[in-house]
């Protein structure tokens, strides 16, 4: 990295606002001063998602740090360290943090910095072979379709992205309800690799991650690869060629484009799940699914109804509820919400400026959000078999966590006790997706909310009806009700070897695929945060996305070195990796007895979320052993 001068009244200025453990490890990197590492200046461990930027140092220490960063950075000298290495990073994550992180953290972390390279190049696995056709088809051109294009692209391996509606982004372009946004750290919720963005809050809205993910993809040069509204209709295997032949319906018609692989790249949250209720089809108001909000639906005035109280109306509910003349929320259970000091604050312009000119700065401010919303939570998810109280809690660690959640809501709804019965779950904290505060409890209290928790018992013409009999009347109603995730990439009508379709293999809700990624009797066929792969404790879907991408990579790049047309996993080594996960699951919070969440099947097995940590799944991911694969080649020549 070269460095150069910056300006020192900025600078200055701006480091009065820096993240002082960050600002320790921009100064390592730039000295080379490993006395940094030591007292006074070691940060105190802060286990808050946006932490004190004072990092718990005495005053005379934090100005040391920032006088030191104005001299050094000033000067604009080449860094006397760039990739510190394992042992030096382990060491620099452990200070930063105030914790001791393992040494295996170490070249995730110097990967996720960018100093050292993430995804494949030849060289890592050899050359490769001459006149081979290894065209991509992905579905989808969402995080999954974008992290894997990017890859591809760098390896010059041709591909094509289908995408069924006008732009890129996935969920970002197509949820547009108000208050929609990201409830992971955006600077976590990124890549690591493509062009800085300077994210305007640590937890942004939907436009600023789109406008994001715009940047990656021009910047990146990817829409050559593109094609819009264009649908796969279905995709058979042909096992002769060794190809798919894909059958596409787009702005001219239908299309047949054969590849040599087919990734789906839709994910687990595309597909609206709108529940069976009497009487849906008779209101005579607005109504859609929360994923489908209609463009500048007018709310001031109306009276509202929204089905569900997950994530979604978390963030929709405060958003509307001062513009609307009612808003009846329908609750089947409550939901654990944890709050976050600094949830929708603003990142200054001093912040803004270290995070856009310091060296390294940016990546360490990654790396402290990523952390903090990565494995941590994981320990303490475990089953205790000797706690004696699991009808609240599954170890004590958790119900700490129920203590301190449950005063929360306590302190919130202090004037409103009819509320609290309504609010406080009777199920473990974290064995549903936990939700973060963004003024849930205070809106609640508003005079035009309220929170039902009666069943409904139909829809009527101009409202809902519930089980004691009482009718609401609503002018507009939402499903804010999730997504089928028991279909995932089955929905695409695909067709593998003898005929078996993948929504035969994945029947009643229970898929599954090794690594989350492959299925036997589907060769070639990759699904990015398919069965399993999706998180459950923390991390991004940037994440996965990013070791799904080096997986599939690792696989097309080893074929093609060694003359390998197709590679089926071999039956063996899912079914072993299923036990394996199914046992872990069993040691875990989501499969606690009497709780009913979207990451279990109907017969009790979850299904949609890793029980690893991170750092197991990036390990796990980085290199493929096509060993684990039958292989084979082409018997008949059929180009696209």
């Amino acid at each position: 990295m070269n460095s150069v001068a910056i300006d020192r009244p900025r600078l200055e200025q701006a480091v009065q606002a820096a993240d002082l453990r960050v600002l320790l490890m921009v100064l390592v990197h730039t000295t080379g001063d490993l006395a940094w590492l030591e007292a006074p200046f070691l940060p105190r461990r802060d286990v808050n998602l946006i932490p004190d930027p004072g990092a718990g140092l005495a005053p005379d220490a934090q100005e040391r740090i920032r006088a030191a960063a104005v001299e050094v950075l000033a000067r604009g000298a080449e860094p006397a360290i760039h990739d510190p290495g394992d042992e030096l990073m382990q060491r620099m994550m452990s200070v930063c943090l105030g914790e001791n992180v393992a040494t295996e953290y170490a070249r995730l972390t110097r990967e996720e910095m960018a100093l050292i390279r993430r995804r494949l190049r030849w060289a890592d696995v050899g050359e490769r072979s001459a006149g081979r056709d290894d065209h991509v088809l992905i579905v989808g051109a969402g995080i999954c379709g974008i992290a894997l294009g990017a890859s591809l692209g760098e390896l010059g391996i041709p591909f094509t992205i289908v995408e069924k509606t006008t732009e890129i982004g996935g969920t970002w372009n197509v949820n547009r309800y108000p208050g929609c946004g990201v409830d992971t750290p955006n600077h976590a919720y990124s890549f690591s690799f493509g062009p800085r963005y300077a994210w305007p809050r640590y937890f942004s809205r939907r436009e600023d991650i789109l406008a994001y993910l715009l940047e990656v993809v021009g910047s990146l040069d990817l829409r050559r690869h593109l094609r819009f509204s264009t649908r796969l209709t279905s995709a058979r295997w042909d096992d002769e060629a060794k190809q798919w032949v894909s059958h596409l319906l787009g702005p001219d018609g239908e299309s047949v484009l054969r590849s040599r692989f087919l990734v789906s790249a839709i994910g687990q949250l595309s597909d609206p799940s709108i529940p069976r209720i009497e009487g849906a089809a008779d209101f005579t108001g607005v109504r859609f699914h929360s994923s489908k909000w209609p463009e500048g639906l007018p709310v001031d005035g109306k009276r509202v109804a929204v089905i569900g109280t997950g994530a979604t109306v978390m963030q929709l509910l405060p958003e509307i509820a001062d513009k609307v003349k009612s808003v009846a929320v329908y609750q089947r259970s409550p939901q654990w919400s944890r709050p976050i000091p600094g949830y929708s604050d603003r990142i200054g312009p001093d912040a803004q400026w270290l995070l856009a000119h310091a060296p390294y700065y940016a990546a360490w401010f990654r790396f402290n959000m990523f952390w903090r919303y990565g494995d941590g939570l994981l320990k303490t998810l475990k089953k205790d078999p000797d706690w004696p109280h699991p009808e609240r809690a599954v170890n004590a660690v958790n119900d700490r966590h129920r203590r301190e959640m449950t005063d929360f809501i306590l302190s919130e709804l202090a004037d409103r006790p009819d509320l609290v019965p309504k609010c406080v779950p009777d199920y473990p904290p974290y064995g549903k997706r936990i939700l973060l505060d963004n003024g849930w409890y205070r809106t609640l209290k508003k005079p035009t909310v309220e929170l039902v928790t009666e069943p409904i018992r139909r829809i009527v013409s101009n409202g809902i009806e519930t089980a004691d009999g009482k009718r609401r009347e609503a002018d507009i109603l939402v499903f804010a009700t999730g997504f089928k995730l028991g279909e995932m990439a089955a929905r695409l009508g695909i067709t593998g070897v003898g005929g078996r379709t993948l929504a035969q293999a994945w029947a009643n809700d229970d898929p599954s695929a090794y690594l989350g990624l492959v299925a036997p009797g589907f060769p070639n066929l990759f699904c990015m945060i398919g069965p399993g792969s999706s998180l459950g404790h923390g991390g991004s879907i940037t994440f996965q996305a990013e070791c799904q991408a080096r997986y599939i990579t690792s696989c097309i790049a080893q074929m093609a070195t060694r003359g390998v047309d197709a590679i089926d996993v071999r039956p063996e080594v899912l079914d072993d990796f299923m036990r394996r996960f199914d046992a872990e699951h069993q040691t875990l919070i989501w499969s606690h007895p009497g709780m009913s969440t979207y990451y279990r099947n109907p017969r009790g097995r979850v299904y949609t979320v890793l029980p690893w940590r991170l750092v197991d799944y990036w390990m796990s991911t980085h290199d493929a052993d096509l060993s684990e694969f039958r292989t084979s080649r082409a018997t008949t020549a059929v180009t696209p």
